[in-house]
């Protein structure tokens, strides 16, 4: 399993903008092959940090996904409202299960 993790802060004023856009992107991935879950939240430090938690069954859907049209329209749209650039982190991870 893939895991991403990745952020962005906005301008104060764009707040309400880059969560439409994020929650519409956060939407439309969950519907696409291998996406195990994909979420969108507001850092509790920062209300204008969004952080999002992707789970993806490998890396070849990830890529897939990276290669969606919409994808990269919205990390441009993002790009422009934010303060810094925005960062992403990947992982590959098993599960493990707890008795």
């Amino acid at each position: 399993m893939i895991i991403v993790i990745g952020s962005v802060t906005v301008r104060e004023e764009a707040l309400e903008d880059a969560l439409e856009l994020s929650l519409e992107h956060v939407k439309r991935s969950r519907q696409e092959p291998g996406c195990i879950s994909h979420a969108v939240h507001i850092d509790s430090e920062d209300s204008n940090r969004l952080v999002f938690v992707e789970r993806w069954e490998d890396m070849e859907h990830l890529e897939q996904h990276f290669r969606v049209p919409d994808s990269s329209e919205f990390v441009q749209n993002m790009a422009t409202l934010a303060t810094v650039a925005p960062t992403m982190e990947l992982y590959q991870s098993d599960a493990i299960q707890r008795h």
